[in-house]
């Protein structure tokens, strides 16, 4: 499992503009709806071919993180 804290406190506008560069980045792959939690915590999970991507803004943590089953790494580099 890989882990990728992108921000070190919750941000929803953060959190959806994330969400839209794994988008752009990925695209073909399945979006499930996003979970909206009671303590305010927003969750995207996304299926690839590769495997899981999960997008958490966590706000009983106070972060903005991603989690995948693969490196995503490798296709954010700059060309």
């Amino acid at each position: 499992m890989f882990e990728y804290t992108v921000c070190n406190q919750a941000d929803t506008e953060l959190f959806y503009k994330q969400c839209s560069a794994l988008e752009k980045r990925f695209p073909g792959m399945i979006v499930n709806d996003i979970l909206k939690d009671v303590n305010g915590s927003i969750i995207q999970q996304y299926t690839h071919d590769r495997g899981r991507i999960i997008v958490k803004n966590d706000t009983q943590v106070d972060a903005l993180y991603v989690t995948s089953d693969f490196d995503l790494l490798p296709y954010f580099k700059q060309d």
